[in-house]
């Protein structure tokens, strides 16, 4: 019985191993990745990666009012949101699909 035990252990390393190097794989593949954010109906735009940091913004200069700068600030947050919870949702399903729900990001 001990052999079997001994066995089964040895398959389970391997298959934790197998899932680790697909979860870093993966968290490689999304961090190359980008998502992009809107607001104000396409007056600013961002992208985010899968680092979740910020990599460009554009905004358009119709929507730069220098009495209205609360606006813009608005805008900008609401978009760059946008972007970083669409960033953090394709993470999230992706790992899942690896670890069969567990909830081990990053491993």
């Amino acid at each position: 019985m001990k052999k079997g035990f001994g066995g089964g252990m040895q398959q389970l390393m391997r298959q934790a191993n197998q899932m680790q190097l697909k979860m870093k794989k993966l968290q490689e593949e999304l961090d190359t990745r980008e998502w992009d954010g809107t607001s104000g109906g396409g007056a600013v735009k961002v992208k985010v990666n899968g680092k979740y940091q910020l990599t460009q913004v554009n905004i358009d200069p119709e929507v730069i009012d220098k009495d209205d700068q609360e606006m813009l600030q608005d805008m900008v947050l609401s978009a760059a949101n946008e972007a970083l919870k669409e960033a953090k949702t394709v993470s999230e399903e992706e790992m899942s699909k690896i670890s069969g729900g567990l909830g081990i990001m990053g491993m």
